[in-house]
């Protein structure tokens, strides 16, 4: 089967492209392009998937960079591909033919790129990353790089929406803290529930940070199951793990 991948012209005509469950080599609770080495899916199909991933960007399977993604603010900038997979969250880079790519299922895959400088980014961003500062932080390695923020183009993949996206009050209060207009991206839910907007949350960090255009691809990961993976409905179904999506961008 073919790979999908959902593609932007906002970031055209550089070789990206947020990839869809569709086309790999996984099955069971995996099913399809799992390109997540941290699953308990087979290292060696969970390979495969990632090659053809790498294939489909026209670089070679140890071009292709993911991160061991904690959650955080950190954000490395790179030149080559890196021994072992940095602990971070974000990456930059100004090196032709290396890929960037990040690692979801409901958290938000961010494609970012200054082309006028030949300087692209990619960021992984739940709540808890957002909230903290890893789009900030890679923009921030970007700029490193010779990338202004008002020339950057920043592209928010699938992610989950703010209608599958209940969360607790001490949630909300968190983010109220840090600002009385954070309220805008929550909805009331049942009982003492919210509905979190992560996208928009997302958008308006970029935005604040000053890139020259952001956007969201408009897809919600926990809504369509033969497309994307989604941590929160593997969880509400009791499924003992699930897949990891990959979305990943190359000067």
């Amino acid at each position: 089967m073919t790979l999908e991948a959902i593609t932007a012209d906002a970031l055209a005509p550089l070789r990206h492209g947020f990839f869809t469950r569709k086309g790999g080599a996984s099955s069971g609770v995996f099913g399809g392009l799992n390109c997540g080495p941290g699953s308990s899916d087979q290292a060696e199909i969970v390979a495969l998937n990632r090659a053809r991933a790498a294939a489909a960007l026209d670089v070679a399977p140890e071009r292709l960079v993911t991160l061991h993604q904690v959650h955080s603010a950190e954000a490395v900038a790179l030149d080559a591909p890196p021994a072992t997979r940095p602990r971070a969250d974000g990456m930059a880079t100004a090196t032709p033919g290396l890929a960037l790519g990040v690692l979801t299922a409901d958290c938000m895959p961010v494609l970012l790129a200054d082309r006028a400088a030949g300087v692209i980014g990619a960021a992984h961003a739940g709540w808890r990353g957002a909230r903290a500062g890893v789009l900030e932080a890679t923009l921030a390695r970007m700029g490193e790089l010779g990338a202004e923020a008002a020339r950057v183009t920043a592209v928010i993949g699938p992610a989950i929406s703010q209608s599958a996206y209940e969360v607790g009050p001490e949630v909300m209060a968190t983010f109220l803290a840090d600002a009385a207009g954070n309220a805008r991206f929550f909805a009331r839910g049942d009982g003492d529930r919210v509905q979190f907007d992560l996208p928009a949350y997302g958008l308006a960090r970029l935005r604040a940070a000053g890139v020259g255009q952001a956007e969201w691809v408009g897809a919600c990961t926990y809504a369509d199951p033969d497309r994307f993976y989604s941590y929160r409905r593997a969880t509400h179904a009791a499924e003992a793990d699930y897949g990891r999506l990959l979305s990943a961008i190359r000067l």
